[in-house]
């Protein structure tokens, strides 16, 4: 894989160093106090925003910071580009605009019911036996359930991408280029056969995402091509499940934390929406995401060279004290909530309107259905994957 870790310059911090629920969020802190933009030489070197002003600039500077090159950290080796995460404006807006078509909050929201009927069988279990690991026996079938349900295919299917999805992240932080290759290929192929299936038998595409993509490849002004539309399929089907199963670890980990919360929000189910918020904003699940610099830059005091890798960390950014008063406490009451949990600017994630629904359907249920959820063992993260419980034992008493 490509490198441009610089031996001349001293690592500021160690991104691969293992972490428990609470670790990161110190050295983040710490981070924003004394080296706000740091370097790391791990995963052939990379700059690293983690107050939240830098990465909102990073974020909507589409000009100086690209996703074309290199756009998450380690650096992916690939054949194509996948839309859209791979283009910039204005090309990006051609892959976003029949995405963007199916995932608006009008149109994702007939599928809640369907959510919560997912939430209460995979419960279910769980409650029976009074205990289980939340994060691999709920919040990744869930995940993967919810997103079966959208896009209209078998759950097994979907569980089969996350495990492929999980080899090739795993096979990206080690470096090794062969099992990279592979599991992109595996994801590829099921690409391939979702489009295949969708071409012969298509759907709403007001509602479907495939077939919203292959209305677009038949645009007379701007077509996608044919490939590029299995590349989007392939990039949507790994984003669309890694995000909310680590978020919906920490919340449940979180809630386990905070019996007094639990019960304020099972007496008044109208808090959700702002715990969620709050929720999201501690919690947000992803730091691999990057953008490249287009010319020399300066960013907190650094100087950022044309070419090099710049990561934003939003479990950082969401936890500034510039920005958020008491930042690590969950206030109902918070006013405004600009977390940047999806992001911002022109790649703010398009599945923003799902994800809160799949997540309001999950933790309302979780708190219907128990008078008590609490900590049963030591929670295990995931390493740089995503940020979240990999692992997550808890104790549920059910309602009576």
């Amino acid at each position: 894989m490509t490198t441009t870790a610089d031996p001349g310059r001293a690592s500021d911090w160690d991104p691969t160093a293992p972490e428990t629920f609470d670790s990161s969020h110190a050295v983040y802190a710490g981070l924003r106090r004394r080296c706000p933009v740091p370097w790391s030489d791990a995963f052939g070197g990379f700059w690293a925003a983690t107050r939240y002003e830098d990465v909102l600039r990073v974020a909507r500077d589409s000009l100086t910071f690209s996703t074309a090159t290199q756009n998450v950290v380690p650096h992916v080796p690939r054949t194509q580009r996948r839309p859209p995460l791979h283009f910039d404006p204005p090309e990006h807006g051609v892959y976003r605009a029949p995405m963007d078509r199916v995932l608006r909050r009008a149109v994702v929201r007939r599928l809640e019911p369907a959510f919560a009927r997912a939430a209460r069988e995979l419960l279910e279990p769980l409650l029976a036996r009074g205990r289980g690991d939340y994060s691999q026996e709920f919040a990744l079938p869930y995940a993967a359930q919810c997103f079966a349900i959208f896009l209209g295919l078998p759950v097994e299917q979907v569980l089969e991408i996350r495990r492929i999805g999980v080899e090739y992240s795993f096979a990206i932080q080690e470096m090794d280029r062969a099992r990279v290759a592979a599991a992109s290929e595996e994801l590829y192929a099921i690409a391939r056969t979702i489009v295949a299936e969708r071409a012969a038998d298509p759907r709403d595409p007001d509602e479907d995402l495939v077939s919203s993509l292959l209305e677009a490849s038949r645009d007379p002004e701007r077509p996608i091509p044919h490939d590029m539309v299995v590349a989007t399929v392939r990039q949507t089907v790994v984003a669309g499940i890694g995000a909310p199963h680590a978020v919906l670890g920490s919340a449940a980990v979180h809630l386990s934390r905070d019996p007094a919360l639990q019960d304020r929000l099972r007496a008044d189910p109208g808090l959700l929406p702002a715990a969620i918020e709050e929720l999201l904003r501690l919690y947000a699940p992803y730091r691999v995401f990057a953008r490249t610099a287009t010319r020399d830059v300066e960013l907190g005091g650094r100087t950022i060279r044309a070419g090099e890798p710049i990561a934003m960390i939003f479990p950082s950014a969401n936890r500034d004290e510039a920005v958020f008063d008491d930042a690590d406490r969950l206030d109902l009451e918070r006013r405004p909530n600009r977390h940047l949990a999806f992001g911002r600017g022109p790649h703010r994630c398009p599945g923003a309107a799902m994800a809160r629904l799949e997540l309001a359907a999950a933790l309302g249920e979780l708190l219907s259905c128990t008078s008590l959820v609490a900590a049963d063992g030591e929670v295990e993260m995931f390493n740089w994957l995503e940020f979240g419980p990999k692992s997550a034992p808890l104790r549920f008493v059910p309602r009576t």
